[in-house]
C-alpha cells in the first residue's frame, strides 16, 4: 500500500517509521527545507519539500496512486485545507482514504462536516485516557471495543466464591468475558476448564455499563 503523510514533526515522523517497518511505501511531505533534508538522510522514504496545500505538491507525491493520505501537521488549517484538496481532487481514480489530525478539539466537527474519512485528536484521546485512569484504575489499556462500549480490565480475584472455579462456570456472561489469566506473571489464554484461584490476576473484556458491578463482584 502507498501512503502519503503531510508533516514531518513528531507525529508524522513516528508514523512514517512505523509504516516503513510494516512494509508500506511512504512519501512524506514537509514544508521546512532543513527538516526535509534531515529526514531524507534518516528515512527510507520519499521526502518532498513542499506545501501540502499546493495541488502541485500533491501531484508530485502521486496522490492519484495513494491508498491513504494522512494530514499530520500541528496546524489545523493546513490539515483541513490539504485534506479537502485531496478529497476533491479531480482524477479518474478511486480517491485515497483521508485521515487528519486535529490539534484543537473545537475543530473536530468542522473536519467531519467536510467529509474527511477519519479525524484523530491526540489531545482528546489523551485527556479521555487520563479521565478513564482516574475514574477507573482497573482499566488495562486504551483500546476501545464496540465503538467505545467496552474496556479491558485487569483485576485481582479477591472474592472467595471464585476460588477453584472453572472459567466455564463464570464466563462468559452478558456483560463480560474473561480473556486472560496470569500465573507467575505469565499470560495464559484460558480454556473453559481453566481453574481460577483467589489472589490471581485476570483480564476481562467488560461492557462499560457493567464495569463497576463487575469490579465489585470480583473484589468483594
Amino acid at each position: 500500500m502507498y501512503v502519503i503523510i503531510l508533516g514531518g514533526g513528531r507525529v508524522g515522523l513516528t508514523l512514517t517509521k512505523l509504516l516503513i517497518n510494516d512494509g508500506y511505501d511512504v512519501t512524506l511531505i514537509e514544508s521546512n527545507e532543513d527538516l526535509s533534508n534531515e529526514l531524507a538522510t534518516e528515512l527510507d522514504a520519499w521526502i518532498i519539500h513542499g506545501n501540502g496545500t499546493d495541488t502541485k505538491t500533491l501531484e508530485d507525491a502521486n496522490v492519484q496512486d495513494a491508498d491513504f493520505f494522512i494530514a499530520a501537521t500541528g496546524f489545523d488549517e493546513t490539515n483541513l485545507l490539504s485534506s479537502v484538496l485531496v478529497k476533491n481532487y479531480k482524477m479518474p481514480y478511486e480517491l485515497p482514504k483521508v485521515i487528519s489530525r486535529v490539534s484543537n478539539p473545537d475543530n473536530v466537527e468542522v473536519f467531519k462536516r467536510v467529509g474527511i474519512d477519519d479525524v484523530i485528536s491526540p489531545e482528546i484521546n489523551a485527556a479521555g485516557f487520563l479521565q478513564k485512569i482516574i475514574s477507573n484504575p482497573y482499566i488495562a489499556d486504551l483500546t476501545e471495543f464496540g465503538k467505545g462500549e467496552a474496556e479491558i480490565l485487569d483485576i485481582i480475584i479477591e472474592n472467595e466464591k471464585f476460588d477453584e472455579k472453572k472459567i466455564s462456570e463464570i464466563s462468559p456472561t452478558e456483560d463480560y468475558i474473561i480473556i486472560a489469566t496470569y500465573h507467575k506473571d505469565k499470560l495464559i489464554i484460558p480454556k473453559p476448564d481453566t481453574i481460577l484461584h483467589k489472589g490471581e490476576k485476570i483480564s476481562i473484556l467488560v461492557k462499560n455499563k457493567a464495569i463497576e458491578n463487575t469490579v465489585n463482584e470480583f473484589k468483594d
